[in-house]
């Protein structure tokens, strides 16, 4: 797993700035709306609460003039519109509410009406926040104090940070969805090209990206398409002469071969010296003939297109096949059913490929100890396993490559080209297949051909 901290692909950096961004400017809105939206309600709320106390304050020196009015009746008369009348006046405190005195007005905003100044100061209480206004009335010596809450405000502020939240959230999800789409819109070039490069790795030489209008693209499309262009022509290249030099090779080699056979007959005429210089010649052209057998073989593989229709093959019988013409031992063999294991294939060549995997374990492990040819989900498996040394897990991939041979063969064992695990690993890409090496069961190796099933 990727750890929590780790790089991340450039799909989800590109998600992830737009995601950002988007919250940026959003954070910016909303934090410069709701600030703006705050001053001005408050700016508002405390004009009109002064006002209304200075109103309120004109009210009751008026009544107070009238000769006979009492404080607390000239309060009663006063209509407040919900808020809360305090007056001191010859060192005693009145009240228009049972709920507000004194110990609410706060005493700076005391001082500075006593000394004939009026003010306004924002207070809190266990209610939530207040605006007391303070006006002095020269009139009786007369301190008015008009005590307005903010509940209402601040509520309504609460409200609307809690849109203004929720406008950013929609704003930074519909960034991060923007970002996945332009990611998309940005990584499909790249897809494109790890996707025609897979194909062309996996022997898909004739693949070449599509044309493309975009500027900032044509020059990636065209140098790509290039590039393969040239690789193919040099796969091509190589092919040839790999095939024209064997082509070449086998004329002379069979005339040879010719030669040391018609020496061979008169063998006995020949010193012991000289007969062992013809064997060791026999062996060598043997060796030699395999060797070239390979090459064409291979040349054909790379030369010959796949065809798009093929006959169904059981794997199973072609492993019985294959056993009972090399004269092994058929307990070799366990295998499902023949029509568990068909594929669709050509037969020579996957004869071929058996006949190799079984050469192989016989030039280099003494010989396959067990055969299994079986159906697994969509694919037909055959494995041959062997006794031998078996190989290391750093070369179980470069055996299958041309001209490698294995470091650890079984003492004894004939040496080869290196060529026959290529043939085997070409004709299951060839396939639609795969072919790779893993430990036995018993110690040895295991080498694995994997075919599509029929129908699959």
């Amino acid at each position: 797993m990727r750890p929590a901290l780790g790089p991340r692909g450039l799909r989800a950096r590109i998600v992830l700035a737009f995601a950002a961004g988007a919250l940026l400017v959003s954070a910016v809105l909303v934090v410069t709306t709701f600030l703006l939206a705050r001053n001005y309600l408050l700016d508002q709320r405390e004009a009109a609460a002064t006002r209304t106390a200075f109103v309120h304050a004109d009210l009751l020196r008026s009544r107070l003039a009238t000769s006979g009015t009492e404080v607390t009746d000239a309060l009663a008369e006063l209509s407040s519109g919900g808020a809360d009348v305090v007056v001191r006046t010859g060192g005693s405190w009145y009240s228009s509410s049972l709920d507000v005195g004194a110990l609410d007005v706060p005493d700076e905003l005391q001082d500075l009406v006593g000394s004939g100044s009026a003010g306004r100061v924002r207070a809190p209480s266990p209610d939530g926040p207040r605006l007391v206004v303070g006006v002095p009335v020269t009139t009786g010596d007369l301190e008015f104090y008009e005590v307005a809450p903010l509940s209402e405000l601040q509520s309504v502020l609460h409200t609307l940070a809690a849109v203004l939240a929720a406008g950013a959230l929609a704003a930074t999800a519909a960034g991060a969805a923007f970002g996945l789409w332009a990611s998309r819109r940005v990584v499909h070039p790249l897809d494109q090209v790890a996707g025609a490069a897979a194909r062309i790795a996996a022997g898909e030489v004739s693949t070449r990206l599509p044309p493309t209008d975009d500027p900032d693209l044509v020059a990636i499309v065209g140098s790509f398409n290039t590039m393969v262009d040239a690789l193919a022509a040099r796969i091509e290249r190589d092919a040839r002469f790999v095939g024209d030099v064997s082509h070449e090779l086998r004329s002379p080699l069979t005339s040879l071969v010719t030669s040391v056979e018609v020496l061979a007959t008169r063998q006995a005429e020949l010193s012991p010296r000289s007969r062992q210089a013809l064997d060791l010649v026999q062996q060598q052209l043997a060796a030699f003939r395999a060797t070239l057998e390979d090459l064409l073989e291979l040349a054909r593989l790379d030369d010959d297109a796949a065809p798009d229709e093929r006959p169904p093959v059981s794997l199973g019988a072609l492993a019985r096949e294959v056993l009972a013409v090399g004269g092994r031992p058929a307990a070799l063999l366990r295998s499902d059913d023949d029509a568990r294991t068909v594929v669709l294939g050509d037969k020579l060549q996957l004869e071929r490929a058996v006949r190799n995997l079984l050469d192989n374990a016989d030039r280099h492990a003494g010989g396959p100890c067990r055969v299994g040819v079986e159906r697994r989900d969509g694919s037909v498996v055959l494995t041959v396993d062997d006794a031998g040394p078996g190989v290391p897990a750093e070369d179980r991939e470069r055996v299958f490559e041309r001209f490698v041979r294995g470091p650890r063969a079984a003492r004894g064992s004939r040496t080869g080209a290196g060529l026959g695990l290529a043939i085997v690993a070409e004709t299951a890409a060839r396939h639609g297949g795969a072919a790779w090496c893993s430990a036995g069961p018993d110690g040895g190796a295991r080498m694995t051909l994997s075919l599509p099933a029929e129908g699959t």
